[in-house]
């Protein structure tokens, strides 16, 4: 019987030559663009949690692949499809050897970071992981552990590492319980200040609980559910507003196995005290969420980039084709349906994002400006 990672191997590979042999070479549309400047979502037929970064003119491109970590190089972000990954960690302890959930890449003080959570095989012991690496390109060179980062005494679950430097001060984003799950699980977003990349210097302070509708969601629409409830905050991302007077936190709410899956969003005064829940007030429903009449569902985790020119901002973020996950819940489930789609932001009059709804995946999208 194959495993899990063989399964995915396969059907990956099948799917990728599929959509190669069915790519066209040139058409337009009804937008004018050649098809050349053009792509369709989604940028893989398989993908969870996508991340990017834009480094000296080329993106670097993670996801969940479960035991190992991959970094996709490419000028193009829309075109994954015909990029090969490669692989730049393994693990070697059995600690930190499964379930390898949101690797995402920073690049700080000329040294490139990966943070990732990692458990033993067992979920419920997730703990938040770095990785290091000299090379100017993260592809070259090796990265090597720097250690579980400890996000509070009791070593509770956590899961999505984020960073990101503001005022000259690092900090740490990222989703956890706030005690051990008994019957009922609850994932909040916290916030410290880090000493160095791999050590927070402050202790975790909780800046959003799921606590609307919207938030709480845990069964499907055909009754399909989790054995316990699963109230879920996650996967956090840092953003400015466009006069950078705002600080911004993304945030993914819901069971990600429901449909209602959608995007929350923080914001606190650039000047206020970060670290002080009372600086942070919550977007009261999602900012980006499923389309029912684009067919797209689940929709969360997204990660912005810039165009290759610097003048445009598109997001990355998972979403469905189907309004239900027809292999169970998470962790048993043998197929993910979820994929990584991109698509571009705009600038409120208030000066925040508007994320717009999420596009069908027939919907012909004008690249990145810059990329060639």
């Amino acid at each position: 019987m194959l495993s899990f990672r063989s399964f995915l191997t396969v059907l990956i590979s099948l799917s990728l030559f599929i959509s190669s042999c069915n790519k066209k070479k040139t058409d337009s549309n009804e937008r004018g663009y050649e098809t050349s400047s053009t792509y369709t979502n989604p940028l893989l037929p398989i993908g969870v949690r996508p991340w990017a970064t834009f480094y000296k003119d080329h993106y670097y491109y993670l996801q969940d692949i479960d035991d190992r970590i991959t970094i996709w190089k490419t000028k193009d972000i829309t075109d994954l499809k015909n990029v090969k990954g490669k692989d730049v960690w393994i693990p070697k302890k059995k600690e930190s050897a499964f379930h390898l959930w949101g690797p995402e890449l920073h690049r700080i003080d000329n040294k490139w970071y990966i943070y990732f959570a990692a458990d033993d095989g067992n979920t419920d012991n997730h703990q938040i992981y770095v990785i290091e690496n000299s090379s100017d390109d993260p592809t070259d060179g090796e990265f090597e552990m720097k250690g579980r980062i400890a996000t509070d005494a009791g070593n509770n679950w956590a899961i999505h590492a984020s960073v990101f430097n503001h005022n000259n001060e690092w900090y740490m984003i990222w989703s956890g319980w706030q005690t051990r799950r008994i019957e009922t699980e609850t994932q909040c977003i916290y916030i410290a200040k880090m000493e160095n990349p791999w050590t927070l210097k402050t202790d975790r302070v909780v800046i959003s609980k799921p606590e609307y509708e919207w938030e709480r969601q845990w069964i499907s629409p055909d009754g399909s559910k989790t054995g316990y409830p699963i109230y879920v905050n996650e996967d956090p991302q840092f953003f400015y507003s466009k006069d950078k007077s705002k600080v911004l936190i993304y945030y993914s709410a819901s069971g990600t196995w429901t449909p209602y899956y959608a995007v929350g969003l923080l914001q606190a005064d650039a000047n206020s005290d970060l670290l002080n829940p009372a600086s942070w007030t919550k977007s009261k429903s999602p900012v980006f969420s499923q389309n029912e009449d684009n067919q797209v569902y689940a929709t969360g985790s997204p990660c912005f980039i810039p165009s290759p020119d610097g003048t445009e901002t598109y997001f990355l973020y998972q979403a469905r084709a189907i309004d239900k996950e027809p292999y169970g819940s998470l962790p048993s489930r043998s197929v993910d349906t979820r994929s990584p789609r991109l698509q571009k932001m705009e600038w409120g009059e208030d000066g925040l994002p508007v994320l717009g709804e999420a596009l069908s995946e027939i919907e012909k999208i004008k690249k990145p400006s810059g990329i060639r």
